[in-house]
């Protein structure tokens, strides 16, 4: 399936990490979502009803980011992906967690997990 909706760069304030002050103080955490899935009935109909609502994404990704506290950003988009194929009409989520500044011992813009699973 090439067709696409993309919602880049939704950000978060959330408690995950593998330490536990990352518990305590929280950060920044970004996320991207694609899901796959056929865009010509609602292309050719102009109804929301037959594609997939940007805001019930953004709904389901907050909830499950500014929840937790998970201590792997795997587990972050695991959770993100499975809730998604299962409440949406996608044949295909990719999901793109990222921790700017991770705590890594040195200067990093960011660590970023991506994954990609099937309906």
């Amino acid at each position: 399936m090439a067709d696409r909706i993309s919602l880049r760069n939704m950000v978060f304030y959330a408690y995950h990490g593998a330490y536990a002050v990352e518990h305590e103080l929280g950060r920044r955490f970004e996320v991207d979502v694609d899901l796959f899935t056929d865009l010509r009935p609602a292309g050719s109909a102009d109804e929301l009803a037959l594609t997939i609502n940007y805001a019930e994404v953004y709904a389901i990704v907050k909830e499950i980011v500014e929840g937790g506290p998970h201590k792997l950003l795997e587990t972050v988009a695991e959770t993100v992906a499975a809730r998604l194929l299962a409440a949406l009409p996608a044949a295909r989520v990719t999901v793109r967690v990222r921790k700017p500044h991770a705590p890594v011992g040195g200067p990093v813009d960011y660590a970023e997990i991506e994954i990609t699973r099937p309906a």
